[in-house]
C-alpha cells in the first residue's frame, strides 16, 4: 500500500475519504460516465486543486471549447487563471495542410497528428496533473479498436516516466453496451459515475471506485450532488468503522412517568422508534427528551421531513417547551429535508456531521415516512437505515424514530419496518374511547436495554406538558388498533384540554 505522503488530493473532501488520502501519484485513471453526471466538474476540482498547491496543471480538452470550460467554472464560481487549457476543435487543427495528401486514410493522419500535439503540449509545459477531455474522440478518430487500445497503451508508456497524474476522461457515447474491460485493465485505477433519473424529484447521482490498485478504498455505490462550487461526494457510510466509548446511563424526558415506563429511559447508544397514528403524541414525546436533553447542556439535532419548522417550535410552545433559547444558544439544530431533493447518502452524511462535529448526542428523525420517500428503492432502505442506527449506537447517541402509522386510528402493524430489527426500544401510541371523548394511551412493547413496564397508560397532553395516567387495567379490543377502555372511570385523567 502507497504512503498518504505519496498521494494526490482530489480537491472533494468526500472522494479522498473513499481513497484513503487520495490517488497514487504519477499513474493514469479513467474517469467514466455518461453526459451530465459530473466529469467535467469533478476533472476540473481536481486540477484547481493542483493550482492551489503550486503545480502545473493542463487540460486537453478534444470535445468541449475553452470558452464552455470557463462557462462551467465561472458558474461555480471558479476563475481558470494558471490552468493550461488545450484545445483542439477540429482536425484542421491537428493537420493544417495535411488533410489534402492522398496516400493514407485521413483518419490515421488525424489520430497520429492529433496525439503528437497533444505529446508535444504535456513537453512544453511538464504538468503535474492532466485531463485528457474525452476517450470518445480518439476512439472516433481510432476506428478500430485495436488501434484505439495501442493508442491508449502509447500514452501509458509516454506518461510513465514523467510523474504525472492523468485522468482519461469517457463519457461512454460509443454506443458500446458495456464499458471497455481492457482499458480498464490498462489504468491504474477506475471511477464510474452514474445519473439516475426518478419517477419524481431531482436526478440522482452516484459513483464508485471500480478498482484503484495498491489502495484498500471504500467500496460500493456513494451517493453524489453537483451544486454551486462543485461536486459534493457522500461516502458510504460503514457503522464498524466509527467507535466511541461512553457510559450505558439512562436518558431522562422530565417526566418520571415516561421514563419510567422504560425502566428510567432509554440508554445512551440505541434507538427508541416511536409509532402510532397521527396526532397520537409521537413528536410530542420526543421533544420532551430533546428538551430534557438541553437542559442539561447536551447537543441535539431534529431531522424534520415532514413538519416545517415553525409548526414545530409553535407546538413546542404550546407545551410550555421552550425551544427557541436553545435554538439561539446552539445546543440544538433542526434541518429541514426535503425528501424529493436528498439522496440517502447525503442524509447520512448530514447525521454524521451532526455527531462528529457538533456533538450531537440526542438525535430525532421526524419521520421515517419521509426518509422512506428519499430511497425509492426498498431494499436499499433497510439496510441503510439500519448500517446508520448501528452507526449511532457505536457513537453513544440516543435516537427516537417517529413512525406514523396509516389512517386515522391505526393497527398494530407498524408498516413495512420490521420493528426488532430496526429500533432497540417500541414506545406504541393509540387512541382509545372512554365517557364519549377520543383520548390517547401510550405504552411499551419492546426494550432491548432492561425490563420495562407492560402496562397501558392515558397519555394527557396540555399547555402544561404531559402527564401520564395510573395504569390502565381494563381495556377491550387492544389488538385492533382501536382499544375501548371499560372499566372504572375515575383512573381517568381529567378532560386532556382542562387546567
Amino acid at each position: 500500500m502507497q504512503t498518504e505522503s505519496s498521494r494526490v488530493t482530489t480537491g472533494v473532501q468526500g472522494l479522498d475519504t473513499i481513497l484513503s488520502g487520495g490517488l497514487p501519484q504519477g499513474r493514469l485513471y479513467l474517469l467514466e460516465g455518461p453526459p451530465g453526471s459530473g466529469k467535467t466538474t469533478l476533472s476540473l476540482q481536481f486540477l484547481l486543486q493542483g493550482l492551489k498547491q503550486g503545480e502545473r496543471c493542463l487540460y486537453v480538452t478534444l470535445s468541449e471549447t475553452a470558452e464552455e470550460l470557463r462557462e462551467v467554472a465561472s458558474a461555480h464560481g471558479w476563475s481558470l487563471d494558471g490552468l493550461h487549457l488545450f484545445e483542439l476543435g477540429s482536425a484542421e487543427d491537428a493537420l493544417g495542410n495535411g488533410r489534402l495528401q492522398s496516400v493514407l486514410h485521413s483518419w490515421e493522419v488525424e489520430l497520429d497528428e492529433t496525439v503528437k500535439l497533444v505529446l508535444g503540449e504535456v513537453d512544453r509545459i511538464r504538468p503535474n496533473r492532466v485531463v485528457f477531455d474525452s476517450l470518445s474522440e480518439l476512439r472516433l478518430l481510432a476506428q478500430d479498436s485495436l488501434r484505439y487500445r495501442r493508442q491508449i497503451l502509447a500514452l501509458k508508456q509516454f506518461f510513465a516516466p514523467k510523474s504525472a497524474t492523468v485522468l482519461l476522461v469517457d463519457d461512454l457515447t460509443s454506443g458500446a453496451d458495456d464499458r471497455d474491460g481492457q482499458l480498464h485493465s490498462l489504468c491504474h485505477g477506475v471511477i464510474s459515475l452514474e445519473r439516475l433519473t426518478l419517477d419524481f424529484g431531482a436526478a440522482r447521482r452516484r459513483m464508485q471506485v471500480q478498482k484503484l490498485r495498491g489502495v484498500d478504498f471504500v467500496a460500493g455505490y456513494h451517493d453524489i450532488a453537483i451544486r454551486t462550487g462543485g461536486l459534493e461526494v457522500f461516502p458510504r457510510l460503514i457503522a464498524s468503522h466509527h467507535h466511541d466509548d461512553f457510559g450505558g446511563e439512562t436518558l431522562g424526558s422530565g417526566v418520571a412517568e415516561i421514563d419510567n415506563l422504560l425502566g428510567g429511559g432509554p440508554l445512551r447508544g440505541t434507538s427508541t422508534l416511536l409509532t402510532g397514528p397521527a396526532g397520537s403524541g409521537k413528536t410530542n414525546v420526543a421533544l420532551q427528551y430533546v428538551w430534557a436533553a438541553c437542559e442539561r447542556g447536551e447537543r441535539c439535532c431534529i431531522f424534520e421531513f415532514d413538519e416545517r419548522v415553525g409548526t414545530l417550535l409553535a407546538r413546542a410552545k404550546a407545551l410550555d417547551i421552550d425551544l427557541g433559547s436553545h435554538l439561539a444558544s446552539g445546543l440544538l439544530e433542526i434541518v429541514q429535508i426535503d425528501p424529493a431533493e436528498i439522496s440517502p447518502g447525503e442524509f447520512s452524511w448530514n447525521v454524521r456531521k451532526a455527531v462528529e462535529q457538533r456533538g450531537c448526542s440526542v438525535l430525532v428523525i421526524d419521520s421515517l415516512n419521509g426518509y422512506v420517500a428519499a430511497m425509492p428503492q426498498e431494499k436499499q432502505l433497510m439496510l441503510q437505515l439500519h448500517e446508520m442506527l448501528s452507526y449511532l449506537n457505536q457513537k453513544g447517541v440516543a435516537t427516537f424514530l417517529i413512525n406514523p402509522q396509516h389512517g386515522l386510528v391505526g393497527t398494530m402493524s407498524t408498516g413495512n419496518l420490521n420493528v426488532s430489527y430496526i429500533a432497540d426500544a417500541v414506545i406504541l401510541f393509540r387512541f382509545f374511547e372512554a365517557q364519549g371523548r377520543i383520548r390517547k394511551a401510550i405504552s411499551v412493547i419492546k426494550n432491548r436495554g432492561g425490563a420495562h413496564e407492560d402496562t397501558i397508560r392515558e397519555l394527557k397532553i396540555n399547555g402544561k406538558g404531559l402527564a401520564l395516567s395510573a395504569p390502565l387495567n381494563e381495556f377491550k379490543g387492544i389488538l385492533t388498533g382501536t382499544p375501548e377502555f371499560v372499566g372504572d372511570t375515575a383512573s381517568l385523567l381529567a378532560h386532556p384540554y382542562a387546567g
